[in-house]
């Protein structure tokens, strides 16, 4: 017997998933759930699946799974975090403009920006501080990778290795345009350097300053943004002198700031949540 699971559709920055508050309603396997409903032309179509729920601890107030569009779990999703702060202030689960998120890379506060229709329009989130080496999800005789040349099929990239919780590898390019990303982005995802396979940012740094970012996301293929991949790809401009510690991160979905806090060395990712449409959806027992 079926039965029936009420779901919210939101998206960061065109980074879309599939939202559902699991402390009402259970989904025994996550993993099916979000390769059958995140199939853009048989189910519901997203990047995944978010589960949101109450913390178990007091040092958190709600949780966070993601599930890739794979059926793979996420670590962390920047673009998920945001729209999780607004939904759980719209939806009364609290009325404070600070939120303490736990995920599976740790507890990440979110800042609210609430306008005077009492909306959340947009969120700051401290995704703390990067890791340039880790050894679970690189494999290097140095342990990092810092504008390091790679063989991909053929083709030499300088790339750069970024933990954000979970694993980027940003490649700075003079036409990120030109890239076909839907051929070389899973060969990257799949290199052997990284054992838990890797999302992928092709960065290309504007006149103004900006930063133009493509993004091949571990799990889901292109998407139109990722919160990770831009403080990755600050991160790695930073370290390869681009630049000094703000950008405006321009991906396909729209536009997201960070800024680097030299105090702290965490990274503060600012950008939109907006919620698309609810709905149900039928799922076998």
């Amino acid at each position: 017997m079926a039965k029936a699971i009420e779901f919210t559709k939101m998206h960061g920055a065109g980074n879309d998933y599939i939202y559902v508050d699991s402390s009402q309603y259970y989904i025994s396997d996550p993993a099916a759930f979000a390769v059958k409903q995140s199939d853009r032309h048989k189910g519901i179509g997203g990047d995944g699946l978010v589960l949101i729920g109450h913390s178990p601890i007091p040092e958190a107030d709600v949780t966070m799974r993601i599930f890739n569009a794979d059926g793979s779990e996420a670590m962390m999703c920047g673009n998920a975090s945001r729209c999780i702060g607004k939904y759980v202030y719209e939806r009364g689960w609290t009325k404070s403009t600070s939120v303490r998120l736990l995920t599976l890379s740790g507890i990440k506060i979110l800042q609210l920006h609430v306008g005077a229709d009492d909306k959340v329009d947009s969120v700051t989130v401290d995704m703390l501080a990067p890791k340039m080496s880790e050894s679970s999800q690189l494999s290097t005789d140095s342990g990092t990778l810092i504008d390091e040349p790679i063989e991909v099929d053929g083709q030499t990239f300088r790339a750069t290795f970024v933990c954000m919780g979970n694993p980027h590898c940003v490649i700075f390019v003079d036409d990120v345009e030109a890239i076909p990303l839907e051929q070389i982005g899973p060969k990257i995802e799949h290199h052997p350097l990284f054992p838990q396979r890797v999302n992928v940012e092709f960065a290309q740094q504007l006149a103004d300053g900006s930063l133009r970012t493509r993004v091949w996301e571990r799990g889901s293929g292109i998407t139109l943004a990722c919160g990770t991949g831009a403080c990755a790809t600050a991160v790695a401009a930073q370290h390869t002198h681009r630049i000094t510690s703000e950008a405006t991160i321009r991906m396909d979905g729209g536009d997201l700031h960070i800024a680097l806090n030299p105090d702290n060395g965490h990274v503060m990712m600012t950008g939109p949540a907006e919620e698309s449409f609810t709905g149900t959806v039928a799922m076998d027992n």
